[in-house]
């Protein structure tokens, strides 16, 4: 059942969604959904014949209708001539899905200002230009408008070797936030999805280079005993950018199986460490020393 759709028919008709990313991976498989419940979809990135292409598998898959439009999210005015490019095809912009990243494992002394500019300029500042863009714009037209960012379980702990990248994404988790009190009062919703392991080709390549991946079994670390399916992401998602949600604002949704928590807790690890003998003999020391 969870790799099932979750909403009902036509849930998103007459909306317009833009998803940054959008072109590949996590964000094609959310605007895939979208589509299917009766959305618009403007996918964005720098790649334009990756867009072009994932526009025409998306249109035949879905007979929705998908503009791509080419746009670097670090430049301000790239952003704002996207935003003109959807008015001017679609007439309006119910959405944004602030998707678009960039990620990869290093030990931090091992990298130089660009790498880590390189991944705050995407994550943090492409996230802020789109929304200042679209926020100013809603606001100035007295439109309600709805705000969706992609961040990390490790947004809120910090996580060692991409720390770029939990750097960045704490920006954001912290702008979701803040603007979800400041913009309530014009109709602007913002919220949060933070995955877990949900396998894409791209970003999970860069984080798991196949080498490594049999070491490296991410499934190990989630309670649940696997990974994602795309399907539950974006409904999810869907969910969030749909009036279902209308009085869910600020919030940070985690779906990872319960893989922080595990990570979190003090004495989980035991649960790899320790076979039932091992417990019966423990039990038997403990109640030992409270009898003595």
């Amino acid at each position: 059942m969870y790799n099932q759709s979750m909403l009902k028919e036509g849930s998103l008709a007459g909306k317009t969604i833009l998803v940054t990313g959008g072109g590949t991976g996590l964000g094609k498989s959310m605007g895939k959904y979208f589509l299917q419940l009766g959305a618009n979809l403007v996918i964005a990135s720098r790649k334009f014949d990756v867009l072009e292409e994932t526009a025409k598998e998306l249109e035949s898959e879905t007979g929705g209708k998908v503009l791509p439009l080419p746009c670097d999210v670090r430049n301000y005015e790239d952003v704002e001539k996207t935003l003109k490019a959807i008015y001017d095809h679609f007439g309006q912009l119910d959405v944004l899905l602030n998707n678009a990243a960039g990620n990869f494992i290093s030990p931090t002394e091992r990298l130089n200002a660009k790498g880590f500019d390189t991944v705050i300029d995407i994550v943090l500042k492409g996230t802020y230009n789109f929304t200042l863009a679209a926020g100013k714009h809603w606001i100035a037209q007295k439109q309600k408008g709805t705000i969706l960012n992609i961040v990390t379980t490790y947004a809120w702990t910090g996580s060692a070797y991409v720390v770029p990248s939990a750097c960045a994404k704490a920006g954001v988790l912290a702008l979701t936030r803040s603007l979800a009190v400041e913009w309530a009062k014009y109709g602007i919703r913002s919220n949060a999805i933070a995955p877990g392991p949900f396998p894409t080709k791209g970003a999970w390549d860069r984080l798991f280079p196949e080498a490594l991946r049999d070491k490296l079994d991410v499934s190990k670390k989630v309670p649940l005993q696997r990974v994602g399916d795309h399907q539950e992401l974006a409904n999810l998602a869907a969910y969030l950018v749909s009036d279902y949600s209308s009085y869910v604002n600020g919030e940070v949704v985690t779906i990872d199986g319960g893989e922080w928590l595990q990570g979190a807790g003090e004495m989980n690890y035991l649960m790899n460490v320790i076979t039932d003998d091992m417990w019966d003999m423990l039990e038997m020391m403990i109640r030992g020393a409270k009898s003595k």
